[in-house]
């Protein structure tokens, strides 16, 4: 085993890379403490090293082209540093860190600012990036970079990492990671997933992003314990899963969004279903929102109250009612407990009257709950115009809500 060393820089020069040069003098397994002071970036790291800015105030100063850190080596640690001002191009992922085909590395209680993408990890496995807090440039929203990015890269724990102002958290190609208490806000996606599995969303936080947690085109994931709150807007939902199989999502609590859970053709995979149990799916436009072929889903145990819409179809097929739905408490529910057991002593049905106007008319939606619009709903469900379409039935619904999260 390698003996750490300690080196102290006191010369801080802008004429001359210090940085560069000790790590480049340093044997392979060293720590360096960085004092206060700010250090010239780009630097490259080729051998497992530890930098540590101590007391929290050593800034790595980026020259505004490339990434500002490259870490090309195992064994790695970068720990309570100030990174900032990369480059802005998107082709090369100009980023604050970049890691590049590396394993067991570690980025810890780091500020990243004035970064186009902020931690970019390419191929690499077994990293550890918390504590972090990240912000990116200040363009337009998409044309931010990320603030972090996975791509191909397997095995890795993210947590607590604070995130504002970035585009997205992105995992593509990228499996069995660890992604907890984390919290964004003001971006655009806060975590998007595309072609990955067996990854693990937890007690993360996230609100005021355009998109909660999109999932797309993956499988065996577990969702959980995670708040999504005022995701808004045409493309605003909380949770979304496209071509997406044997999910679970639990316990978590979507609040305040335009839609609440969205679900394109998933399950994707024949024989298999997803999961979806102890979910508090309040306040939105919409609770649930059904888009394409989307069959086989099991909802058991959620809270449904408040919606706007509770669940929307759009896809003008029938077959909507071969989702599971048993023991979800809804706010609308009409039915009595006779012997008080605490489920309702008759099914709770939902049905899609084709005369209602806000589907024909979203913007009809501002006057909903309106005297207007409640007698219109009345007379829709007294006289039907058209046959209703029967969205679900719920044998079991609960009589009360129980206590929230």
């Amino acid at each position: 085993m390698i003996r750490a060393l300690v080196f102290l820089l006191l010369a801080l020069s802008l004429d001359a890379n210090v940085l560069q040069d000790a790590i480049n003098k340093a044997p392979g397994g060293s720590k360096l403490e960085l004092p206060a002071g700010i250090y010239r970036g780009n630097i490259v790291i080729e051998k497992p090293l530890i930098i540590d800015g101590k007391d929290g105030r050593a800034v790595i100063e980026g020259d505004g082209k490339g990434s500002v850190v490259t870490v090309k080596s195992p064994f790695v640690t970068l720990q309570n540093l100030t990174i900032r001002h990369s480059g802005a191009e998107h082709e090369r992922v100009d980023a604050g860190i970049a890691l590049k085909k590396v394993h067991h590395c570690n980025i810890l209680h780091c500020q990243l600012e004035d970064v186009l993408f902020g931690i970019d990890v390419q191929q690499s496995s077994e990293c550890n990036i918390s504590g972090n807090v990240i912000t990116s440039k200040p363009f337009a929203l998409g044309l931010r970079g990320d603030a972090i990015r996975l791509w191909y890269s397997n095995d890795n724990i993210l947590t607590r990492n604070r995130i504002t102002r970035a585009r997205d958290f992105v995992v593509w190609y990228s499996h069995g990671n660890l992604i907890a208490e984390n919290n964004g806000s003001y971006g655009r996606y806060s975590l998007h997933f595309m072609y990955t599995g067996k990854n693990i969303v937890k007690n993360n936080r996230f609100d005021h992003n355009s998109v909660g947690i999109f999932f797309m085109y993956s499988q065996d994931t577990v969702a959980t314990g995670n708040i999504i709150k005022n995701s808004l807007g045409t493309t605003g939902l909380g949770i979304g899963l496209k071509d997406c199989s044997n999910y679970t999502i639990e316990n978590n609590k979507i609040l305040y969004c335009a839609r609440g859970l969205y679900i394109d053709r998933s399950p994707f995979e024949p024989d298999t279903v997803n999961r979806f149990t102890h979910n508090y799916i309040l306040y939105n436009s919409e609770g649930v929102h059904f888009h394409s072929l989307s069959l086989h889903n099991i909802f058991k145990n959620n809270i449904i109250k408040g919606n706007i819409e509770t669940v929307v179809n759009d896809s003008y097929n029938t077959r909507v009612t071969e989702n599971v739905w048993d023991g979800n408490y809804w706010d609308d529910y009409q039915g009595f407990d006779k012997n008080r057991d605490g489920t309702g002593d008759t099914p709770y049905t939902l049905y899609y009257y084709a005369d209602k106007l806000w589907m024909l008319n979203p913007n009809v939606k501002f006057f909903y709950g309106s005297p207007v619009i409640s007698i219109l709903n009345f007379l829709a469900k007294l006289a039907p115009i058209s046959q209703p379409v029967k969205l679900l039935t719920d044998p079991h619904p609960k009589m009360r809500e129980g206590r929230l999260l």
